[in-house]
Protein backbone atom coordinates (compact mmCIF):
# COMPACT_ATOMS: atom_id res chain seq x y z
CA UNK A 1 0.00 0.00 0.00
CA UNK A 2 1.78 3.70 -0.73
CA UNK A 3 3.03 5.46 1.83
CA UNK A 4 0.32 8.12 1.71
CA UNK A 5 -2.29 5.57 2.90
CA UNK A 6 -0.17 4.62 5.56
CA UNK A 7 1.46 7.23 7.73
CA UNK A 8 2.12 8.08 11.17
CA UNK A 9 -0.43 11.51 12.11
CA UNK A 10 0.95 12.32 15.42
CA UNK A 11 4.00 13.79 16.62
CA UNK A 12 6.35 11.57 19.36
CA UNK A 13 4.62 12.97 22.64
CA UNK A 14 1.05 12.78 21.28
CA UNK A 15 1.55 9.03 20.34
CA UNK A 16 3.33 8.44 24.21
CA UNK A 17 -0.17 9.79 25.61
CA UNK A 18 -2.38 7.52 23.33
CA UNK A 19 -0.02 4.72 24.08
CA UNK A 20 0.10 5.26 28.07
CA UNK A 21 -3.74 5.66 28.20
CA UNK A 22 -4.39 2.38 25.93
CA UNK A 23 -2.16 0.95 28.25
CA UNK A 24 -3.83 1.72 31.35
CA UNK A 25 -7.58 0.88 30.10
CA UNK A 26 -6.32 -2.81 29.49
CA UNK A 27 -4.43 -3.03 32.92
CA UNK A 28 -7.49 -2.09 34.22
CA UNK A 29 -9.49 -4.44 32.23
CA UNK A 30 -7.32 -7.45 32.89
CA UNK A 31 -7.62 -6.65 36.65
CA UNK A 32 -11.34 -7.15 36.21
CA UNK A 33 -12.12 -3.50 37.55
CA UNK A 34 -14.04 -2.63 34.28
CA UNK A 35 -15.46 -5.05 31.51
CA UNK A 36 -19.05 -6.08 33.18
CA UNK A 37 -21.41 -4.20 30.81
CA UNK A 38 -19.67 -5.37 27.51
CA UNK A 39 -19.61 -8.83 28.98
CA UNK A 40 -23.42 -8.83 29.13
CA UNK A 41 -22.66 -9.02 24.85
CA UNK A 42 -20.18 -11.45 24.87
CA UNK A 43 -16.90 -9.37 24.83
CA UNK A 44 -14.47 -10.51 27.55
CA UNK A 45 -11.38 -8.86 28.91
CA UNK A 46 -9.33 -9.76 25.96
CA UNK A 47 -11.77 -8.82 23.78
CA UNK A 48 -12.13 -5.38 24.61
CA UNK A 49 -8.27 -4.87 24.87
CA UNK A 50 -8.12 -6.52 21.25
CA UNK A 51 -10.29 -4.08 20.23
CA UNK A 52 -8.70 -1.54 21.66
CA UNK A 53 -5.53 -2.38 20.23
CA UNK A 54 -6.97 -3.02 16.87
CA UNK A 55 -8.35 0.64 17.43
CA UNK A 56 -5.16 1.93 17.68
CA UNK A 57 -2.67 0.57 15.12
CA UNK A 58 -5.48 0.54 12.58
CA UNK A 59 -5.24 4.44 12.91
CA UNK A 60 -2.28 4.58 11.21
CA UNK A 61 -3.58 2.70 7.96
CA UNK A 62 -5.79 4.04 5.53
CA UNK A 63 -7.59 2.13 2.75
CA UNK A 64 -7.74 4.26 -0.43
CA UNK A 65 -11.83 4.61 -1.65
CA UNK A 66 -11.26 7.08 -4.06
CA UNK A 67 -9.46 10.46 -5.62
CA UNK A 68 -10.73 13.81 -5.78
CA UNK A 69 -9.75 16.62 -7.79
CA UNK A 70 -8.36 19.42 -5.31
CA UNK A 71 -10.16 22.57 -6.11
CA UNK A 72 -6.40 23.42 -4.29
CA UNK A 73 -3.19 22.85 -4.50
CA UNK A 74 -1.67 19.84 -2.32
CA UNK A 75 0.08 21.29 0.49
CA UNK A 76 3.08 19.43 1.37
CA UNK A 77 3.80 20.77 5.15
CA UNK A 78 4.71 18.03 6.75
CA UNK A 79 3.56 19.15 10.42
CA UNK A 80 0.20 20.71 11.28
CA UNK A 81 -0.93 22.28 14.34
CA UNK A 82 -4.66 22.58 15.47
CA UNK A 83 -6.19 22.61 18.69
CA UNK A 84 -3.44 21.82 20.57
CA UNK A 85 -2.59 18.98 18.59
CA UNK A 86 0.67 18.47 16.25
CA UNK A 87 -1.05 15.94 13.46
CA UNK A 88 2.11 14.85 10.80
CA UNK A 89 0.86 14.61 7.18
CA UNK A 90 2.49 12.53 4.45
CA UNK A 91 4.75 14.45 1.98
CA UNK A 92 3.93 13.91 -2.10
CA UNK A 93 5.35 15.01 -4.70
CA UNK A 94 3.74 17.96 -6.96
CA UNK A 95 1.69 16.38 -9.90
CA UNK A 96 -2.06 16.50 -10.15
CA UNK A 97 -3.94 18.01 -7.73
CA UNK A 98 -6.04 14.99 -6.58
CA UNK A 99 -6.82 14.08 -2.88
CA UNK A 100 -6.75 10.66 -1.76
CA UNK A 101 -9.91 9.87 -0.14
CA UNK A 102 -9.81 7.12 2.27
CA UNK A 103 -11.28 5.06 5.69
CA UNK A 104 -9.12 4.64 8.23
CA UNK A 105 -9.25 1.71 9.85
CA UNK A 106 -8.74 2.20 13.53
CA UNK A 107 -10.59 5.08 13.33
CA UNK A 108 -13.24 4.36 11.56
CA UNK A 109 -13.62 0.84 10.13
CA UNK A 110 -13.06 -1.24 13.59
CA UNK A 111 -15.39 1.00 15.81
CA UNK A 112 -17.82 1.23 13.15
CA UNK A 113 -18.03 -2.52 13.04
CA UNK A 114 -17.90 -2.96 16.36
CA UNK A 115 -20.88 -0.38 17.12
CA UNK A 116 -22.98 -2.15 14.54
CA UNK A 117 -22.30 -5.74 16.13
CA UNK A 118 -23.40 -4.54 19.84
CA UNK A 119 -26.22 -2.89 18.12
CA UNK A 120 -27.10 -6.57 16.92
CA UNK A 121 -26.57 -7.75 20.37
CA UNK A 122 -28.40 -5.62 22.47
CA UNK A 123 -31.23 -4.55 20.05
CA UNK A 124 -33.25 -2.54 22.61
CA UNK A 125 -30.29 0.04 23.18
CA UNK A 126 -31.35 1.06 19.41
CA UNK A 127 -33.59 3.83 20.10
CA UNK A 128 -31.19 5.40 22.75
CA UNK A 129 -28.34 4.75 20.84
CA UNK A 130 -29.57 7.07 18.13
CA UNK A 131 -30.31 9.81 20.51
CA UNK A 132 -26.88 9.47 21.96
CA UNK A 133 -25.13 9.45 18.06
CA UNK A 134 -27.58 12.65 17.25
CA UNK A 135 -26.27 15.08 20.31
CA UNK A 136 -22.64 13.99 19.54
CA UNK A 137 -22.93 14.23 15.96
CA UNK A 138 -24.27 17.93 16.42
CA UNK A 139 -21.81 19.14 19.23
CA UNK A 140 -19.10 17.58 16.63
CA UNK A 141 -20.01 18.88 13.75
CA UNK A 142 -20.38 22.04 15.77
CA UNK A 143 -16.79 22.73 16.49
CA UNK A 144 -15.00 20.57 13.78
CA UNK A 145 -13.16 22.71 11.56
CA UNK A 146 -11.35 21.68 7.84
CA UNK A 147 -7.71 22.37 8.38
CA UNK A 148 -5.62 23.15 4.79
CA UNK A 149 -3.55 19.89 4.36
CA UNK A 150 -4.62 17.67 7.44
CA UNK A 151 -8.55 17.32 6.76
CA UNK A 152 -11.58 18.10 9.14
CA UNK A 153 -10.06 18.57 12.86
CA UNK A 154 -12.00 18.00 16.21
CA UNK A 155 -11.18 18.46 19.84
CA UNK A 156 -10.01 15.22 20.89
CA UNK A 157 -11.52 14.88 24.29
CA UNK A 158 -15.02 16.43 22.97
CA UNK A 159 -16.63 13.64 21.43
CA UNK A 160 -15.61 10.98 24.25
CA UNK A 161 -16.62 13.67 27.27
CA UNK A 162 -20.23 14.45 25.52
CA UNK A 163 -20.86 10.53 24.62
CA UNK A 164 -20.26 9.49 28.30
CA UNK A 165 -22.23 12.70 29.42
CA UNK A 166 -25.13 11.96 27.29
CA UNK A 167 -25.04 7.90 27.78
CA UNK A 168 -25.24 8.67 31.65
CA UNK A 169 -28.17 11.05 31.71
CA UNK A 170 -30.26 8.25 29.29
CA UNK A 171 -32.46 5.51 30.73
CA UNK A 172 -30.62 2.66 29.68
CA UNK A 173 -28.50 0.42 32.26
CA UNK A 174 -25.58 -0.18 29.54
CA UNK A 175 -24.50 3.50 29.56
CA UNK A 176 -21.07 1.91 28.86
CA UNK A 177 -22.59 0.47 25.15
CA UNK A 178 -24.12 3.78 24.63
CA UNK A 179 -21.36 5.74 25.39
CA UNK A 180 -19.12 4.12 23.06
CA UNK A 181 -22.35 3.57 19.81
CA UNK A 182 -22.60 7.44 20.33
CA UNK A 183 -19.02 8.45 20.79
CA UNK A 184 -17.95 6.49 17.57
CA UNK A 185 -20.87 6.74 15.24
CA UNK A 186 -21.01 10.47 16.61
CA UNK A 187 -17.68 11.69 16.00
CA UNK A 188 -17.61 9.90 12.21
CA UNK A 189 -20.54 11.30 11.22
CA UNK A 190 -20.54 15.26 12.71
CA UNK A 191 -16.54 15.53 12.01
CA UNK A 192 -16.40 13.64 8.50
CA UNK A 193 -19.25 12.35 6.73
CA UNK A 194 -20.83 16.06 7.25
CA UNK A 195 -17.88 17.38 5.86
CA UNK A 196 -17.26 15.44 2.93
CA UNK A 197 -18.22 18.68 0.66
CA UNK A 198 -15.47 20.74 1.93
CA UNK A 199 -12.43 17.74 0.74
CA UNK A 200 -11.64 19.06 -2.08
CA UNK A 201 -11.20 22.57 -1.04
CA UNK A 202 -8.09 21.47 1.52
CA UNK A 203 -5.11 20.76 -0.61
CA UNK A 204 -4.72 17.36 1.53
CA UNK A 205 -3.17 14.58 -0.37
CA UNK A 206 -5.10 12.27 1.68
CA UNK A 207 -7.78 12.96 3.44
CA UNK A 208 -9.28 9.94 5.50
CA UNK A 209 -12.52 9.46 6.99
CA UNK A 210 -11.41 8.64 10.66
CA UNK A 211 -8.25 9.89 10.30
CA UNK A 212 -6.06 12.21 11.88
CA UNK A 213 -8.08 15.02 13.00
CA UNK A 214 -10.81 12.68 14.22
CA UNK A 215 -9.33 9.38 15.22
CA UNK A 216 -8.27 10.80 19.05
CA UNK A 217 -12.02 11.13 19.48
CA UNK A 218 -13.35 8.12 18.29
CA UNK A 219 -9.83 5.91 19.98
CA UNK A 220 -10.77 8.23 23.14
CA UNK A 221 -14.73 7.20 22.74
CA UNK A 222 -13.55 3.81 22.97
CA UNK A 223 -11.45 4.14 26.08
CA UNK A 224 -14.16 5.84 27.47
CA UNK A 225 -16.88 3.76 27.99
CA UNK A 226 -14.63 1.21 28.73
CA UNK A 227 -13.58 3.51 32.32
CA UNK A 228 -17.49 4.36 32.40
CA UNK A 229 -17.91 1.81 34.37
CA UNK A 230 -15.71 2.96 37.02
CA UNK A 231 -18.03 6.22 37.70
CA UNK A 232 -21.28 3.82 37.46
Amino acid sequence: MSKKTIYFPHNFLLFAVLMLILVLAIALLFIGVVGTAFARVGFNSTAIALILVATFVGGYVNIPLLKLKAVRPIITEEFVSFFGMVYRVPRVEYGEATTILAINVGGALVPTLVSFYLLWKLPSATIYAVVGVAVVALATHFVARPVKGVGIVTPAFLPPLVAAVTAYFLPFHAHQIIAYIAGVLGTLIGADLLNLHVIPELGAPVASIGGAGTFDGVFLSGVMAVLLELLL
